[in-house]
C-alpha cells in the first residue's frame, strides 16, 4: 500500500462537506489504492458537530481511511498536507452588500493562505470552493507566496457539469456523450457557458454541439441563463444550496488534477490567468478550458473566439477585475 496522503477539508461541518467526505474517504478522488488521513477544519462553535461527522466516518468502516482529525486550528489543519479543499467561507446573509461579503472572505482566505504558506507541503494542490471562489482563491494564493500559483484553482466544474447535462438532455443522450463545453470567467451569474467547441456523440457519430442541438436561439439564450442561474434555482426549490452536485464537482475536479484529463478532452477550472492567449487580464483567477497531465494544468490555447463569445468573456473579466481591486484594497489595509 502507498503512504497515506493528508487531505484537509475546511467548512467540514457544513452541507457540502457532508456530501463530499464519504466519496474522498472511499477512494473516489485520489484512487482506490491510496490511503488517506482526513483533516476536518471548521470554526470552534462547529466542533461538536464535527465530532458527529468523525463518528459517522468511523462507522463507514472504510479501508482507505487511516485517520480522521477534527480541528479548529489552522496549524493542525494545514500541517504537511497534500491536498486542501477550501469549502468554508462566509455565506452571503440577507441584506448584505457584495462588498461586505468580500471583506469578510478576504480575512478568512488571507489567514488560510498564510497558514498554507507556513505549514503545508510546497507541492500542495489547493481547490477553493467557498464563494466568491475566484477572488477567494486569488487572495489565498497571494497570501502564500512560497507555494506556486499554479497549485491554486477554484471550482467551476459544477457549472461545467451543469452545462454538459443541459446539452445532453436537449440531445436525448447521457452526459458522458458531451465533451469540451467551456465555462469562461467568474463563478457567478456573469460566467459564460460556451458550447462553440463542444462535441456531442449522437447515434454513434460525433457532432459539433450546435449541429447536434439544432437550436441556436436556445444555445445563445435560455441555455446560458439556465446554467448561470442554476445555483439560485436550486436554493429556491430546496431552500438549501446545491450540496450533492457541488460535492460531485469537487470530486471530478480533484480527480482530474490527480490523474489527468482524457486525451483530446478539456474541462473547466478557475486558474491563474498569466500568459493566457485570450486577452484576459493576467492577475486574475479566471475559468478557462484546461488539460491536465502529471498533476499540471495547461490552458487550451488557440480556440477561435467569435464576437458573441468575446463580449461575454470580457464582461465576466470586468466583474473579476472589480472584485479583485476591492479585495486587494481590503488586503492591503
Amino acid at each position: 500500500m502507498a503512504e497515506p496522503i493528508r487531505v484537509v477539508v475546511t467548512g467540514a461541518a457544513g452541507q457540502i462537506a457532508y456530501s463530499l467526505l464519504y466519496s474522498i474517504a472511499k477512494g473516489d478522488v485520489f484512487g482506490k489504492e491510496q490511503p488517506i488521513i482526513l483533516i476536518l477544519l471548521d470554526i470552534t462553535p462547529m466542533l461538536p458537530v464535527l465530532d458527529g461527522v468523525v463518528m459517522e466516518l468511523q462507522d463507514c468502516a472504510l479501508p482507505l481511511l487511516r485517520e480522521v482529525i477534527p480541528t479548529d486550528k489552522v496549524e493542525v489543519g494545514f500541517k504537511d498536507i497534500d491536498a486542501a479543499i477550501l469549502v468554508g467561507s462566509m455565506p452571503r446573509k440577507e441584506g448584505m452588500e457584495r462588498k461586505d461579503l468580500l471583506k469578510a472572505n478576504v480575512a478568512i482566505f488571507k489567514t488560510q493562505g498564510a497558514a498554507l504558506d507556513k505549514f503545508a507541503k510546497k507541492t500542495v494542490k489547493v481547490l477553493v470552493v467557498g464563494n466568491p471562489a475566484n477572488t477567494n482563491c486569488l487572495i489565498a494564493s497571494k497570501s502564500a507566496p512560497s507555494i506556486p500559483k499554479e497549485n491554486f484553482s477554484c471550482l467551476t466544474r459544477l457549472d461545467h457539469n451543469r452545462a454538459c447535462s443541459q446539452v445532453a438532455m436537449r440531445c436525448g443522450v447521457s452526459s458522458n456523450n458531451v465533451k469540451n463545453v467551456i465555462i469562461w470567467g467568474n463563478h457567478s451569474s456573469t460566467q459564460y457557458p460556451d458550447v462553440h467547441h463542444a462535441k456531442v456523440n449522437v447515434g454513434g457519430g460525433e457532432k459539433a454541439a450546435y449541429d447536434a442541438v439544432k437550436d441556436d436561439a436556445w444555445l445563445r439564450g435560455d441555455f446560458i441563463s439556465t446554467v448561470q442561474q442554476r445555483g439560485a434555482a436550486v436554493i429556491k426549490a430546496r431552500k438549501l444550496s446545491s450540496a450533492m452536485s457541488a460535492a460531485k464537482a469537487i470530486c471530478d475536479h480533484m480527480r482530474d488534477i490527480w490523474f489527468g484529463t482524457k486525451e483530446g478532452e478539456f474541462i473547466s477550472m478557475g486558474v491563474y490567468a498569466a500568459g493566457n492567449s485570450y486577452g484576459i487580464p493576467e492577475d486574475l483567477i479566471y475559468s478557462f478550458p484546461v488539460q491536465i497531465k502529471n498533476k499540471t494544468w495547461k490552458i487550451v490555447d488557440g480556440l477561435p473566439i467569435n464576437d458573441f463569445s468575446r463580449a461575454k468573456m470580457d464582461a465576466t473579466a470586468t466583474e473579476l477585475v472589480e472584485e479583485r481591486d476591492t479585495a486587494m484594497d481590503f488586503l492591503s489595509n
